[in-house]
């Protein structure tokens, strides 16, 4: 699967098996510089997908002005 393909949650998984592998401290150097690489990117990736779904939020709350509409939260959801 392309990195481009990948969900937000599969991309999250990964980096996170990323970070594991590099904490035990037995991968060598040569390799753990690839995975903090892909870690890298992945980060990245992650970042923009969020920053898509900001938008969309946003998008999708908008007031009758055209401003984002705010709402207040409470434990039992939006009110």
């Amino acid at each position: 699967m392309s990195k481009q393909s990948q969900t937000f949650e599969q991309s999250m998984d990964r980096l996170e098996e990323i970070v594991r592998k590099i904490e035990q401290g037995n991968v060598p150097l040569e390799e753990s510089l690839k995975l903090f690489e892909e870690g890298t990117k992945l980060v990245d990736s992650c970042a923009k997908l969020l920053d898509k779904a900001e938008l969309k939020v946003l998008e999708m709350t908008k007031g009758a002005d055209g401003e984002p509409a705010e709402t207040e939260w409470n434990d039992n959801g939006v009110s």
